[in-house]
């Protein structure tokens, strides 16, 4: 059970890393390139330890959200889900964000 909390906790941690980060890199100081790396950076860390705890805890009654993922191909939609996540914020992020500053600096 300790194992369980301690990568939960990570987990979560890494999320709100990642929304910090994500959130703090645009600014008055424009767009910081290696605060959004990190931003994805943490949010690759935070998927890779939900998908430890799937396969480390799933169909073991911890957790029925974890329950859920009780197979291999069940567990790699939660990569599959993080990349998705991470595409979709890049994407997000070179169309409508970035512009957004050149125009500003301009």
């Amino acid at each position: 059970m300790i194992a369980f909390n301690s990568l939960a906790i990570l987990a979560v941690l890494f999320f709100v890393a990642h929304v910090v980060l994500l959130f703090t890199s645009f600014g008055k100081n424009g767009y910081q390139k290696k605060r959004y790396f990190y931003s994805h950076l943490t949010l690759w860390i935070s998927g890779a330890l939900v998908f430890l705890l799937a396969m480390l805890f799933a169909g073991t009654n911890t957790s029925t959200i974890l329950d859920v993922f009780d197979t291999p191909g069940k567990q790699l939609l939660i990569l599959g889900l993080v990349v998705v996540l991470s595409f979709t914020a890049h994407t997000i992020v070179r169309l409508l964000v970035i512009p957004k500053y050149q125009l500003g600096s301009k």
